[in-house]
């Protein structure tokens, strides 16, 4: 069984950080979100992966190289454009050749890995293994309706009329019934081939289209809350570890994580918390569910539930707070003005300001 990983998305609802990074590489308690989808394949006995890249192919193939540090080897598929995830499935058509395989969205995060899922669908092996799970608008998604028995009878790619409150998650299990699919199915009205008409024609088709509703922790990456509220979910599970350097004059308290080669200085850490290498931090709090990356300073600032990502600095901030702030900022205070009011004012006007 191989799996193919889509990386080659733009990222539109991420910006402006992915105006110069890929989404796949934001990191999540400083591990971007790809790694976690890549150690969930390799956990599941999966060696042979296909990486689907575009624009910001240079940067993920530098972040997972050949895949040994996984224990997968990797193969990279250029993708001209981001056609869909069906067009994914029909330029890594030579990569996949005649093998089952599971599709992975490479900005999805899924708690409890997928192994459990794959051994089923390796036991079972229907012609296709979707994931659901229920949201609070399904609008914003593919989604699943299914029939008395519990089969898939429709998908409906972001229906304006939701007929089910599953959507679907971003992990697909197919067998190679699946190329002859996505060759017949024609592109939306986005211009794109989507994996919900490939699968609609596999149901039409009377092939076996099975769904597993999954209860635990599922988000897609995509945009910049969803990417706080993974961060918190991983940081809630994460283990003590104070590898760095913490002085007398500060207090850590809670499962705080802080890398060999940090520094803490005359501050205070509130768990769940974790400080890259090579970050200082001096005189400054760091709250619940906030991850710093590698050298980073942070001094004289309040920083909670938010991700700072590598080499920036903030100093004198007053609060930080539900933020991503990218790599190589640097955040200040702003310069002082005299405060001062401008009117224009009619005849007999009354005015009051505060003061």
């Amino acid at each position: 069984m191989k799996a193919l990983v889509l990386s080659g998305g733009a990222g539109t609802r991420l910006r402006p950080l992915t105006h110069t990074s890929a989404k796949q590489l934001v990191p999540v308690a400083n591990k971007p979100v790809l790694f976690y989808g890549l150690e969930a394949i390799a956990d599941a006995g999966i060696t042979e992966v296909g990486i689907v890249v575009g624009d910001t192919a240079d940067e993920i193939r530098e972040a997972v190289g050949d895949g040994s540090k996984f224990g997968i080897e990797v193969t990279y598929i250029p993708q001209t454009a981001p056609l869909g995830l069906a067009h994914a499935v029909v330029i890594a058509r030579e990569f996949l050749a005649d093998e089952d395989f599971v599709m992975y969205l490479g900005d999805n995060f899924i708690v409890g890995g997928i192994s459990d899922l794959v051994e089923s669908f390796r036991a079972e092996r229907p012609t296709a293994q979707i994931l659901l799970t229920q949201v609070s608008d399904p609008k914003s998604f593919g989604v699943a309706e299914l029939g008395p028995d519990g089969r898939v009878v429709g998908l409906e790619e972001k229906p304006e009329v939701p007929k089910s409150d599953l959507a679907l998650v971003g992990v697909y299990l197919f067998t190679p019934a699946v190329h002859e699919a996505v060759r017949a199915i024609k592109p939306s009205w986005r211009g794109e081939l989507e994996i919900t008409h490939a699968l609609q024609w596999l149901i039409d088709a009377d092939l076996d289209v099975r769904s597993t509703t999954i209860s635990g922790y599922w988000k897609d990456t995509g945009n910049v809350n969803d990417m706080l509220e993974v961060n918190r979910s991983v940081l809630e599970r994460a283990e003590p570890r104070i590898e760095g350097l913490v002085d007398a004059a500060s207090e850590i308290i809670g499962r705080v994580q802080i890398d060999e080669g940090a520094q803490v200085t005359a501050s205070r850490i509130v768990g769940p918390a974790v400080i890259g290498a090579g970050s200082v931090v001096t005189g400054s709090y760091i709250g619940p569910f906030t991850s710093i990356s590698r050298d980073c300073t942070i001094t004289d600032s309040e920083i909670e539930f938010s991700i700072i990502l590598d080499g920036s600095s903030v100093r004198g901030a007053s609060r930080v707070e539900a933020s991503i702030i990218g790599r190589n900022v640097e955040v200040t205070p702003a310069p002082r003005v005299p405060a001062a009011h401008r009117l224009i004012l009619g005849d007999h006007s009354k005015v009051q300001i505060s003061s």
